[in-house]
This record gives C-alpha cells, sequence and structure tokens, in this order.
C-alpha cells in the first residue's frame, strides 16, 4: 500500500512535468530536473518515517488496553460497556440500561469515557444529544399507553359497558451536566387533561461502596413495590390495591426533598412533601413524610430475594380534609367499578405501611405486597382503616428474565433478548394475580377482590401489548352500586416507552 501511494506520487510528479520538458528552455529543464530531485528526496524521506511507523505499530497493538479497544468499539457496544461494566451490582442485564436521572456517577463517569466525541447516539427509539466533552447530555422522553376494555355479568347494567382510554401520553426531557448534576421533567396530557408529572433537579455521588442522590420537585413515590414504578412498570394493566388504596391523599405526586443511598443489596429513600405541583395554593399545603427501604439478601446473576418495608405519616391542611376515595378493581377505564369509601370530610390526617416480599429464579417470579392505611377524622369521630394485599406472579415462555431491577426494587422497562425486529420471537410473560381490599371502622366503607389472568407480549424493549382477563366482587355500602357483585372484564392494551 505504502508504495503504491509513494509511486502515485512520483508519477503524477512527472505527468505534470512531460509537458514542460517539451515546451521549455535548457535553463528551464535544468530547474524542472532540480525541482523533480528535491521531490524524489522528501518521497524518500516520507518512505523512512512510513517504515519507522509500520515497524513499531505490532508492539503498540499488543500492549493496547482493553479501555483503548472500548474505545475503538462501535458506539452502541461502547454504550453497553459503559452501562454494565461500570456499576454491575446496580442494574441487572435484563433490564434496559439506566436513563440519565437514573445513573450514578460511576455509570455517568463511563459514557462520558467511552462515549468521547460521540454527539448523537440513538437508544431506546429517541435520539440522545451530548456535548463533544461529554459535560452535558440531553434526551427527550415519552410515553403512549392505550387500553380498551369491556364488562360483562354485572346485576348493574351499568356497569355492564365497553370503554376505551389513555393510560399514559406522556411527554418529556432528561439531562444531565457533568457527572453529579440532573433534572428530569414531563407531562402528561392523558384524560383530556395536561398535568405536570415529574419534575425535579437532583445532586449525586459516590462514597466509597454507598452512592447517593438527592432531588427536588414534583416526584412520583417511592412507596410500595407496584406503587414505585412508573405506569409502564408494572406487569398488568393496572397496578395493584395496594398501590392505590395505602396511598397518602394527596397521591402519587407531591412536591418534595427525597435522598436516597443506594448500596450493593438494596436502597432506602426518604421523601418530605407537601402537594403535588398541580394542587391549590389558596391553602397551606398537606405534609407527608414517607420512607421505604428494600433489601436483596439473595442476589445472583439469575436469582433474587426480594424484601422491602415503607410507611407514611401524612398531616392534612386545614379545611375540609376529603378522605373519600374509590379504589379501581376491575378495570381503570370502568369508573363504575370501584370499591368505595362514600363521602367523608373532615380528615386530619393518614398513617399507612406496608410490607414486600418476593423476588425471581430464572423466568419465573412471585411478589407479595400487604398495607395498612388508618384515616382519621376531626370532631370526635372515630378513624377508619383500610387493609389491602396482593399476591401475583409470572413466568416468561420465552426464556427471559424478569425486569427486576435491583437498584431501586421494582420493576423496570424490559430488555428483550430477541426483539421481532431482528426476526425473534419478542418475550412473552404469563401472569396471574390475586389482590383483597377491605374498608372497616364506619358504615358507609366497601370491600372487593379481583383475581386477574393475563398475557403480555414484549415486541422490544420499547413496545408491548397486554391482555388481562379479571374476575371481580364488590360490597359497596353506599353509592349507585351497593350490595354484593360480580362480573368479568377482559382489557387489552400497547404501550410504548421511549
Amino acid at each position: 500500500m505504502k508504495t503504491t501511494l509513494l509511486g502515485g506520487a512520483a508519477l503524477a510528479a512527472l505527468m505534470f512535468a512531460a509537458p514542460a520538458f517539451a515546451q521549455s528552455t535548457s535553463a528551464e529543464q535544468a530547474e524542472l530536473v532540480a525541482l523533480l530531485r528535491a521531490q524524489a528526496a522528501e518521497i524518500a524521506a516520507l518512505r523512512a518515517r512510513l517504515d519507522k511507523v509500520e515497524a513499531s505499530a505490532p508492539a503498540v497493538a499488543a500492549h493496547t488496553s482493553a479501555p483503548a479497544a472500548t474505545q475503538q468499539a462501535p458506539a452502541a457496544n461502547r454504550l453497553a460497556i459503559a452501562n454494565e461494566e461500570a456499576t454491575p451490582d446496580s442494574f441487572a442485564p435484563q433490564i434496559v440500561p439506566a436513563s440519565i436521572a437514573e445513573q450514578d456517577v460511576a455509570q455517568a463517569r463511563a459514557l462520558a469515557q467511552n462515549l468521547a466525541g460521540v454527539t448523537t447516539e440513538w437508544r431506546g427509539g429517541l435520539p440522545i444529544f451530548r456535548s463533544a466533552d461529554g459535560k452535558y447530555m440531553f434526551k427527550m422522553r415519552g410515553r403512549i399507553i392505550n387500553h380498551a376494555g369491556t364488562t360483562f355479568g354485572s346485576k348493574y347494567g351499568a356497569r355492564n359497558i365497553t370503554t376505551t382510554g389513555a393510560r399514559a401520553l406522556r411527554i418529556g426531557i432528561e439531562g444531565a451536566v457533568g457527572s453529579h448534576f440532573f433534572y428530569q421533567f414531563e407531562n402528561d396530557f392523558a384524560d383530556n387533561v395536561s398535568d405536570v408529572g415529574t419534575m425535579f433537579v437532583g445532586w449525586r455521588n459516590t462514597i466509597g461502596d454507598i452512592s447517593y442522590d438527592v432531588r427536588f420537585g414534583n416526584m412520583f413515590n417511592d412507596r410500595s413495590f407496584e406503587g414505585s414504578g412508573g405506569s409502564d412498570a408494572p406487569p398488568f394493566l393496572e397496578r395493584n390495591v395496594v398501590a392505590t388504596a395505602i396511598i397518602p391523599q394527596r397521591g402519587f405526586y407531591g412536591i418534595a426533598l427525597m435522598p436516597r443511598i443506594f448500596w450493593k443489596t438494596g436502597h432506602a429513600s426518604v421523601t418530605i412533601s407537601g402537594d403535588s405541583v398541580d394542587a391549590s395554593q389558596l391553602v397551606s399545603d398537606s405534609r407527608t413524610v414517607m420512607g421505604r427501604a428494600h433489601w436483596n439478601p439473595v442476589k445472583s446473576d439469575r436469582s433474587v430475594l426480594h424484601l422491602g418495608l415503607w410507611g407514611f405519616d401524612e398531616k392534612l391542611a386545614v379545611g375540609p380534609g376529603s378522605l373519600t376515595r374509590n379504589t379501581v378493581i376491575g378495570g381503570r377505564f370502568n369508573g363504575t367499578l370501584r370499591v368505595s369509601t362514600g363521602t367523608l370530610v373532615g380528615g386530619t390526617g393518614t398513617t399507612g405501611y406496608g410490607i414486600e416480599v418476593g423476588g425471581y429464579t430464572g423466568p419465573f417470579w412471585v411478589m407479595g405486597e400487604a398495607g395498612r392505611r388508618e384515616a382519621r377524622l376531626n370532631a370526635g369521630r372515630p378513624n377508619f382503616e383500610t387493609k389491602a394485599w396482593s399476591l401475583s406472579g409470572g413466568w416468561f415462555l420465552t426464556g427471559d428474565l424478569p425486569p427486576y431491577n435491583p437498584r431501586l426494587g421494582t420493576f423496570a422497562q424490559p430488555r428483550v433478548l430477541r426483539p421481532v425486529f431482528e426476526g425473534g420471537p419478542g418475550a412473552i410473560e404469563l401472569l396471574a394475580r390475586y389482590e383483597n381490599i377491605d374498608h372497616s371502622g364506619l358504615p358507609t366503607l366497601g370491600d372487593g377482590w379481583a383475581a386477574t389472568a393475563g398475557v403480555n407480549w414484549y415486541l422490544d424493549s420499547v413496545i408491548r401489548l397486554q391482555f388481562n382477563v379479571i374476575q371481580w366482587n364488590t360490597n359497596n355500602r353506599t353509592g349507585a352500586y351497593t350490595g354484593k357483585d360480580n362480573g368479568q372484564t377482559v382489557s387489552g392494551g400497547f404501550g410504548v416507552t421511549f
């Protein structure tokens, strides 16, 4: 190759010089000959330098370190190395690599080093933008989850309806400045209402084997197994009754300060929050203190044991203090299928707590949750309590591992080993769940239970199709649908998470 290049250079010089020889004087010819000799000497010098470089190349290649080889790998491979090897105890290989706001410092630094010079990279259906020095990162986020369902078998004809709805229609952004500072914002347009969802800034760092972050903004609760994951995380079309009933009156979100710590086998968080960002500013905020911790005493490449505890205490703001709740029991988008407390005002606060026990081995997983919530009423009226529990399990027929995130102690977006779009079957999961909710302490409080069977088909790590069949039972003591009632709901949906 080098001989060809050098010979080509000489040939080009002769071709340009030939016409000059034909038309020039003797003096001019002498000048041209001198020029050609100078060029030949320069070519000889270049050849000597090239020989020296080639002679040293094998020695350099033989001593090239693994990081240097990594830098020569394609961007996609370097991304996988950065996410999987930087902190192997933080994330499991069966879940999609952590988002910018969920990385720890080691992962953020690894990405900056392994993707140096890569300013745009596609992951999960959307581009990630970086500055050339790796200091600034920015990514769009999105979520589309639509459901449809039909109910039959109820003794009340008004409950036997077919409905559709958007579980989530979200668009957002997330980013980071350096290894420590990060931010995230999402807005949800479901139910024809524009609501601010997650919205926070944060700081992260590592001390020895412990990493931590501190967030401030409108944040999702860290409470219960299914209640701590986003709308795209639970394997069923709707979260269980522990997540939806054993909850502060303000709901899933609140403007909060949330410090979290992470170690190799678990995490813990504390949240101090007011109302959500969309709440009224005419009265003082309610105050909620919440904590959750999970531990993985058994943790291997294909098995995990999960143990979790959580609790909260809420003081309601001065005012009417409504404690009315209507809990989903047979499908989110049939508004008649609820376990109701009846109208309750004059609440002063709530206290709740719960336990989580479960895990997976290979493609099988099981998870049990139970919780209790005590609601306090004013004017000497008795308190009332809500008890709920759930037992669920699943099996991936395609052999994929459950998408359990050992860093956060919840389910996450899965990494499908053989996506449909690459000629594989995707990931197919069979599901079953039983859940029970019971209000007690006042004559207006109802109870109910539901048994669900389902199947999920993950086409890839972004797109999923879901199908649930629910046998539900309610026993409401107030409202339009009182007394014992039961029926079936068949529902399905698709989800796209970017």
